[in-house]
């Protein structure tokens, strides 16, 4: 199944889209996909509901705003360095452990959103990356219990500036959490439809230009070691999610190192869980 929210930025209504493809409207289930929803296990829920009210649902317009597909997680745990490739291509000695690091709930937005190079910024970069949305409240998972915590998977855009994240000081953190640098969605699928996570091809094109070409079985660590891994440090919480890294062809690494302007297109997607498209304008 696949869910997801439409409507004016802060004011959006869950939706559904069946595989029949149409898309329901299903609002009056009661609450949105926050962690209340993924508390209660709701898309196990929802689709009950469904097989007696899908007839009764409004369908959603072809064209309407997607919103980021979970509301407000409590938050956004990002693993840097983990594509084999994009360690290379950055010069950096794989790690030994997962690099944990945060984007700031503030920075999520919907999938076809603009993306707003932040005031200052000289090095805004792209990476596309696979969301694992956590299901139920994890803490000290073991590793072959570790999938039964997820919820679903959706696409991510990393975005960083790296002159904030590299070149002044401290952690990454100050790169990664801008307004708008966490587009999310458009459909967070749930699991039952994603048989194997470690293997879906995912890609990012710049300007109808394809830099990132991969797929998620070049990660250096998987996603049962990543969910099990971060909650051996912190209690991961329904609706939370985790961005598990991005494959190599980011700006960072090309020669010359190239970066956002105004008016630039970005568009990715992974296998099985959409596309986005973002266009880059400057901060006002």
């Amino acid at each position: 199944m696949k869910l997801f929210r439409f409507g004016p930025d802060g004011h959006e209504h869950p939706a559904v889209e069946l595989p029949d493809g149409r898309r329901l409207n299903v609002t009056h289930f009661g609450g949105d996909y926050d962690e209340t929803f993924f508390a209660t296990d709701g898309p196990a829920r929802l689709a009950h509901w469904l097989e007696s009210h899908a007839d009764q649902c409004p369908n959603v317009p072809d064209e309407v705003r997607y919103g980021p597909c979970v509301k407000r997680p409590s938050k956004i745990v990002c693993v840097g360095l983990n594509y084999a490739k994009h360690a290379a291509e950055t010069g950096a000695t794989p790690p030994t452990e997962p690099i944990l690091f945060f984007k700031s709930t503030t920075s999520l937005c919907g999938p076809n959103d603009d993306v707003v190079i932040p005031k200052h910024s000289v090095k805004t970069d792209w990476e596309v990356e696979l969301a694992v949305v956590i299901g139920k409240r994890a803490s000290y998972v073991e590793l072959d219990d570790a999938l039964d915590y997820v919820a679903g998977y959706a696409v991510i855009n990393d975005y960083s500036e790296r002159a904030f994240q590299l070149e002044r000081g401290g952690q990454w953190d100050k790169g990664k959490g801008c307004d708008t640098f966490a587009p999310l969605g458009p459909y967070l699928v749930t699991k039952d439809d994603v048989p194997n996570p470690n293997s879906l091809n995912l890609w990012l094109s710049l300007n109808n230009e394809r830099l990132q070409d991969s797929n998620t079985d070049d990660m250096i660590f998987d996603v049962p070691t990543l969910v099990s891994y971060i909650s051996q440090f912190m209690t991961l919480l329904p609706g939370d999610v985790i961005s598990t890294g991005t494959p190599s062809g980011v700006g960072l690494g090309l020669k010359p190192p190239r970066y956002l302007v105004p008016g630039d297109v970005v568009t990715l997607g992974i296998e099985g869980l959409g596309h986005q498209q973002q266009t880059a304008v400057a901060y006002n």
